[in-house]
């Protein structure tokens, strides 16, 4: 990280490696982050720091460098009657605690009063493929440069 830490807006198109697109940026405001934050996965935030506003590039992130890789000890059956939701359905996404860092898990699968939850990241073990185009660099407000990595 430079000594005046930089705010850098960006547009991006998010692919997996199938070319499925997963989310963007385009048709709505583009994504402001400040170096050394911790906002961004650190695979994406080390080639958008090469950038200068107006340029463009395809980047690659590996497992590793954007959500981990996938671990099976993050993936548990629990008993039904201990969940905090009542409704269920595979698919379905809910934090496990009230502090605002308590894991979010996913429904995997439903088997009778047992149900399987995956605490990885939804992206965890995958290839990310994003299109950015840099719009903006710009010196860090204080504010902005005070921003705690979680």
């Amino acid at each position: 990280m430079s000594a005046a830490p930089r705010t850098i807006t960006f547009h991006y198109i998010l692919k997996d490696g199938t070319g499925r697109l997963l989310d963007t940026s385009r048709g709505g405001a583009p994504m402001p982050f400040t170096e050394g934050t911790g906002q961004i996965i650190e695979g994406l935030e080390e080639p958008l720091l090469r950038m200068a506003a107006g340029e463009k590039r395809t980047v690659v992130v590996p497992p590793e460098r954007a959500y981990g890789v996938h671990d099976a000890n993050l993936v548990q059956k629990v008993k039904r009657a201990r969940l905090p939701v009542d409704d269920l359905k595979v698919g379905d996404q809910f934090q496990t605690g009230p502090d605002r860092s308590a894991p979010i898990v996913t429904v995997k699968a439903i088997e009778g009063d047992e149900v399987l939850l995956d605490a990885n990241h939804p992206l965890a073990g995958q290839e990310l493929h994003f299109e950015v185009e840099v719009v903006a660099v710009r010196a860090a407000t204080p504010e902005e440069s005070q921003v705690v990595r979680e």
